[in-house]
């Protein structure tokens, strides 16, 4: 198949594209560009390479789902706070944190779907209800996290490590998922 027919291919495809498919993408691109601009804005000198290679992965993110793309995306951008960011948790950190988690989750529901299928609303409450529920513990686990830091208890680190984990089987169970086999 030539250069030529792809495009043409990929061009009826997006013209056929179904209204979860484009809205999910939108989601990608909007939560992406936050997680982006939120980290290019503070007062800490970032890493030039993080947008250069960031707003490519982005793009890839958002035309190919289920490609790596996605993955080198939230990897670079936390990586980019990792490298030069101060060490404390800040309202910034968890606005791009929360960006990246609705990136991952968005690009999850339009990566297992061709970008013309017509999506029922079950299948969206399926990806709403525990998506909808790691934003609301994302910020809660954080704010837990900044005040323990703050008050310098013994074993902070596997306090936050605990309620990650618990965050965590909540998102998974709600999600509908089952811990043995079927």
């Amino acid at each position: 198949m030539s250069i030529a027919e792809r495009i043409n291919l990929w061009l009826a495809q997006m013209r056929a594209s179904g209204r979860a498919a484009v809205l999910a993408r939108l989601t990608v691109a909007a939560a992406g560009a936050v997680a982006l601009l939120v980290s290019a804005v503070q007062s800490w000198d970032q890493l030039d390479l993080i947008p250069l290679i960031a707003i490519p992965m982005l793009v890839a993110t958002i035309v190919l789902p289920d490609s790596l793309a996605g993955v080198f995306f939230i990897v670079v951008v936390a990586l980019g706070w990792l490298s030069r960011a101060p060490g404390e948790v800040t309202w910034s950190l968890v606005l791009t944190g929360i960006a990246l988690l609705v990136v991952h989750l968005a690009t999850a529901f339009t990566a297992q779907l061709p970008s013309y299928a017509l999506v029922h609303q079950q299948s969206l409450r399926r990806w709403l209800v525990p998506g909808a529920i790691a934003l609301l513990i994302g910020p809660v686990v954080a704010v837990a996290a900044a005040l323990i830091q703050g008050a310098e208890v013994p074993g902070s680190l596997l306090v936050t490590a605990a309620a990650l984990v618990l965050a965590t089987a909540t998102i998974w169970f709600a999600a509908g998922q089952k811990v043995g086999r079927d």
